[in-house]
């Protein structure tokens, strides 16, 4: 099993396939507190990370807004005192990809509770 975390994410276009239940299956172990969700009629990825006070979640935030721009793609962020929620999913393709739960692995990476 290839380690989520160390890749990075490829360019994806409107024809890219969709994670099969079989790779979302492979891949979610690798990202434990993750919950595949359908919003909208698109499967999606969400956790929400803890913290003490706000400062702490914004600068999480701020974490994952960079880790965003740096692997060009982006997620959607709720930032409340105390924690942040962190969906990831394509836009493109109206559901999961790959670079979703690489991304799900690197915004774990960066939580420090």
């Amino acid at each position: 099993m290839s380690d989520l975390s160390k890749m990075k994410c490829v360019a994806c276009r409107a024809d890219s396939p969709r994670a099969t239940e079989q790779e979302i299956q492979e891949w979610l172990p690798q990202i434990p507190e993750w919950r595949v969700i359908e919003r909208d009629g698109e499967l999606q990825l969400t956790r929400t990370y803890k913290f003490k006070d706000f400062a702490e979640a914004l600068a999480f935030t701020n974490g994952v807004g960079a880790l965003a721009e740096q692997q060009g793609h982006h997620p959607a962020l709720l930032t409340e005192w105390g924690a942040v929620t962190v969906r990831w999913w394509t836009h493109k393709i109206k559901g999961l990809h790959r670079n979703d739960f690489i991304m799900a692995a690197k915004t774990d990476e960066l939580y420090k509770p």
